[in-house]
């Protein structure tokens, strides 16, 4: 018999152009902080431009905060937190990818409640309270196709002078309206087009791999999977595929409705917590072979990954190795084969850090991988992955 919980309150506005709709929706205050990154995409692109429009529209004011980084990091939320405070902003909208929903989020949780950021954290080092107050209205505009942030409660944000990185999540942090407008994911390079689909696809896999995994989150990572197979290599090839792109935010928002991530996700936490600077997405792809061919090899999930390799077009799957085949055939379509630890300043005898840390910062459920891992487990699946 199964038991879960289906819980997703988001109010999702879904389709190219939506954002236009924005100012016909009930807003949740009347002044909001606008939350974007301190890169200049969204200003470049006129998204902010457009967003703002309909704010102006809706009769509701704007405080604009484009200071978050990629992989975000506590002290970015708390300067974010104290300005929507000093301006008395009573709601947040998130204009961008994964870290400024993440961001977005936690900023909104601090701007209701006393402390740190680290005081809500349930890493090793984290103070692991309760929060006291709910987060303030969240508002998600999505620009990119792969964390699925726009329909989830948890974040996950970075503690530099720790090494920590750190999955943050309450039920508050539930976005009440997004907006997922694929006319805004575009302008996405194929590099970061790549990476982010693969962190939909792998939101999915480590689903179905999952041993607590239930038929209603099946059925949304299988789906994503076959439509990340299908459309990711045509959005990297040309990122003015419009049917591409949109088939992209359907697959990432549909691992997000239901996903339960193993410990793939840790892995790359862990990677992540000593080389901030590495792109999620791309850490995973670099992890990705090692840790699903450490299972094929067992026969540990073969009925699960012969789903995903008919999932993925291969009409005869009859092995866990027929979905490694498909899964390094699909990085090599999108140019990621050649991603190398090293590249990013990971050392091979930096590996022997990473099992211990990997118990310390929060990323997937690492006691639901197909078999139980060891310490030993981890190292070799990082050995095997280092190149």
């Amino acid at each position: 018999m199964y038991q879960f919980i289906f819980d997703n309150s988001a109010r999702v506005l879904f389709g190219a152009g939506q954002l236009n709709h924005l100012h016909e929706e009930k807003l949740p205050g009347k002044k909001a902080l606008i939350a974007t990154s301190n890169g200049s995409s969204t200003k470049k692109f006129g998204y902010l431009a457009r967003l703002e429009k309909e704010l102006d529209l809706a009769g509701v004011e704007h405080v604009l905060f484009d200071q978050i980084r990629p992989n975000p990091t506590d002290k970015n939320v708390m300067d974010g937190a104290k300005i929507m405070r000093d301006q008395n902003c009573d709601f947040i909208i998130a204009l961008g990818g994964g870290s400024v929903m993440d961001a977005s989020k936690c900023i909104a949780l601090m701007a209701a409640n006393d402390g740190d950021l680290w005081d809500y954290s349930f890493n090793k080092l984290g103070g692991k309270k309760n929060p006291d107050h709910d987060a303030l209205p969240i508002v998600c505009i999505t620009t990119s196709a792969g964390t699925a942030s726009e329909v989830d409660i948890g974040a996950v944000i970075s503690r530099d002078d720790t090494q920590e990185k750190s999955a943050v999540f309450h039920p508050s942090m539930m976005p009440m309206l997004s907006v997922v407008d694929s006319d805004l994911m575009m302008s996405v390079p194929p590099k970061f087009t790549a990476y982010q689909g693969m962190d939909a696809f792998f939101h999915a896999s480590e689903t179905v791999v999952n041993r607590k995994v239930h038929p209603m989150a099946e059925m949304f990572a299988l789906k994503t999977i076959e439509l990340v197979a299908k459309y990711l290599p045509r959005a990297v090839k040309n990122g003015n595929d419009q049917e591409a792109r949109e088939m992209m935010a359907y697959a990432n928002t549909f691992a997000g409705y239901y996903m339960l991530c193993t410990s793939a996700h840790t892995m790359e936490h862990t990677m992540g917590s000593f080389h901030p600077n590495l792109i999620h997405g791309a850490g995973l792809i670099m992890i990705a072979h090692a840790y699903y061919n450490f299972f094929a090899e067992k026969k540990a999930a073969e009925i699960p990954m012969i789903k995903m390799a008919k999932a993925m077009g291969v009409e005869n799957a009859s092995s866990g190795k027929d979905f490694i085949r498909a899964l390094d055939n699909l990085i090599a379509e999108i140019d990621c084969a050649d991603l190398k630890m090293s590249d990013e300043g990971i050392t091979r005898d930096e590996l022997k850090l990473y099992p211990q840390k990997l118990h310390e910062v929060l990323g997937g459920d690492i006691t639901a991988d197909p078999l139980p891992l060891s310490d030993s487990d981890y190292l070799e699946i990082f050995e095997a992955a280092f190149k």
